[in-house]
């Protein structure tokens, strides 16, 4: 499974035009990580999109995409407004990428 985030806006946006995504591979984590990734994607995936309804000046965008077995999962939530299983995969994979 290839998990990709892509982060858009905030307060910076007019200066930073985008952050670029970032991208890992599940195969290259260890098999206990690797198991816990594919349990908050699949958490993530099932929750209702949250509606556009909590919208916030520079508020920030993210994508998560998930590629597997050929198939394209694209989760997409603001900081406006976020499922608690969004929020838990994003901080997840924030915390991976920082180290």
């Amino acid at each position: 499974m290839k998990v990709t985030l892509a982060e858009h806006g905030g307060l910076a946006a007019a200066v930073d035009q985008g952050h670029r995504p970032r991208a890992l591979d599940s195969d290259a984590l260890p098999e206990n990580t690797a198991t816990e990734l594919a349990r908050l994607v699949a958490e993530a995936a099932v929750m209702p999109q949250e509606s556009g309804t909590g919208r916030a000046r520079d508020a920030m965008s993210y994508t998560i995409t998930v590629e597997e077995g050929g198939r394209l999962t694209v989760l997409t939530q603001s900081d406006a407004a976020m499922s608690p299983a969004f929020a838990t995969l994003l901080t997840w994979l924030e915390k991976h990428f920082a180290q």
